[in-house]
């Protein structure tokens, strides 16, 4: 059977639709987490002491593998999935995990497809994943683990406790590295009122703001492994990160060199080579700053910048980010903004007196507040 044959599309909400990867990998883990209805059968089977092999999906390459068993297209529940896995043979449940369409089936993929499994099952388990582009659950009765195979990935489901607790040391490191963030933004701040930003202190903030961003990103794989389990940790991730993706933006969005003949980097740009970075990569100053489209140098980092005002003007409450774009645009940099006056603020389209006293007096109060930070 050619292995090119894959399943496509998503499936429904809630399901384990086919595709490997990053994206594949957390809808999968997200049908399989603790309180949904397959775990819980999963572990009814795994308390059970039988085993099991279950393939989230039914094709015409699925049943091109399957030999033998019973048509079955019952609704699914957790009790019938324990039951049915005390049969010889493996289960195929539908994509949205609503029906058990067969049981007891014997699945024969390529056997040419590789592995680096040696039990009898685990290999049927990530031929059948490659070949399927379904994810495959193995529940191995002898060494009472349940193994997750997403595009022959190979992902053990371990118990909320210890999730949890890796977890919990990984959100301690989160709030370590954003309060250091929040003071090196707080710098920049105070940097920016005094015109007296460096490239290094751009990159420093770039640096941080990446790094909170990648933890949080283990972490959100966390809750979604969790499940039920990871609500409070979800609560406490997303009052964390607030506004950090918006940050890594805009910071960019302000600093990002104008195009020369030489080198051009536009903001997407710039935010695809800050998140291509090594982890490695990231530690270093000169590697973050060419990623932002400066040379590196150690005369660059050194090197005075000013900022274009994308992210003061983003602190000023209820300013639309049209409005936004056309102060950036007319004024042209942050100093400019800082000392323009109301009458200069309503040449701009689409500001009016109000709005020009609320930016006025937006951008004043920042000015204060970050100066204040810095030297009080």
């Amino acid at each position: 059977m050619a292995a090119n044959d894959r399943a496509s599309g998503p499936g429904k909400s809630g399901g384990a639709s086919g595709g490997s990867g990053v994206d594949g990998l957390m809808r999968t883990l997200s049908a399989v987490a603790p309180g949904t209805a397959l775990r819980d059968g999963l572990e009814r089977v795994l308390r059970g002491n039988t085993g099991g092999l279950i393939v989230l999906g039914m094709d015409k390459t699925v049943e091109s593998m399957c030999t033998g068993g019973f048509v079955l297209d019952v609704e699914f529940t957790a009790t019938r999935l324990r039951e049915l896995c005390k049969l010889d043979g493996a289960l195929i449940i539908d994509k949205d995990i609503s029906k058990i369409v067969r049981a007891g089936v014997q699945l024969y993929p390529d056997a040419s497809i590789p592995t680096e499994e040696t039990g009898t099952r685990h290999r049927t388990a990530q031929r059948v994943s490659i070949q399927s582009g379904f994810p495959v659950v193995s529940v191995s009765q002898s060494m009472r683990l349940i193994a997750l195979y997403v595009g022959g990935e190979r992902r053990v489901l371990e118990e909320s406790g210890a999730i949890l607790s890796r977890a919990n040391q990984a959100l301690a490191t989160l709030e370590r590295y954003k309060l250091r963030l929040d003071e090196v933004a707080g710098t920049l701040s105070a940097l920016e009122i005094e015109d007296l930003v460096t490239v290094r202190d751009v990159t420093a903030v770039s640096q941080r703001l990446e790094m909170v961003r990648r933890i949080a990103t283990e972490i959100a794989e966390y809750v979604v492994e969790l499940g039920t389990d990871g609500r409070l940790l979800s609560l406490q991730l997303d009052e964390l990160i607030a506004g950090v993706e918006p940050e890594r933006e805009l910071v960019v969005r302000d600093y990002v060199p104008e195009p020369t003949a030489k080198r051009t980097r536009t903001v997407p740009e710039a935010l695809s080579e800050l998140d291509s970075l090594s982890h490695a990569e990231l530690l270093e100053l000169p590697i973050v700053a060419r990623a932002l489209g400066y040379s590196g140098s150690p005369e660059t980092l050194d090197s005075a910048v000013s900022p274009r005002g994308y992210r003061l003007l983003a602190k000023v409450p209820r300013l639309p980010g049209a409005i936004i774009e056309r102060l950036v645009d007319h004024f042209g940099g942050l100093q400019k903004l800082l000392a323009a006056s109301v009458d200069d603020l309503q040449t701009v389209d689409g500001v009016g007196e109000a709005r020009a006293r609320s930016v006025r007096e937006g951008l004043s109060r920042l000015a204060e507040s970050s100066i204040l930070e810095r030297y009080v």
